[in-house]
């Protein structure tokens, strides 16, 4: 955790993220880590740290989506839920990735 330090990830902590996560963690993507983005779950410009607990991999494309739809993103015992917006789920049922991670809960 680097607090506020910088808003890029720094590789170690990247590599903390990417053996969490293991690629994009939006639910049922495939997109592998290297071609994923790190994602401040807290957005930077609202007072998130840079750090694993506030990170999480996206790939470009779910990246935009997140910010453009308004997710929410809770990491849980060391997973990323997904919240869906309510004008996509009005239950907002948290959803998760299991293809890089089928063995977590």
């Amino acid at each position: 955790d680097i607090g506020r330090t910088t808003r890029i990830f720094p590789p170690h902590i990247r590599k903390a993220i990417t053996a969490r996560d293991g690629g994009c963690a939006f639910p049922d993507c495939t997109i592998p880590a290297p071609w994923c983005e790190a994602h401040h779950t807290t957005y930077w410009s609202h007072g998130g740290t840079t750090s694993t607990h506030n990170g999480t991999l996206l790939c470009s494309h779910h990246h935009h989506l997140i910010h453009k739809e308004q997710w929410r993103i809770d990491i849980t015992t060391g997973v990323p839920w997904f919240i869906p917006p309510p004008h996509l789920d009005p239950q907002q049922t948290p959803r998760r990735n299991h293809h890089h991670t089928p063995q977590r809960t």
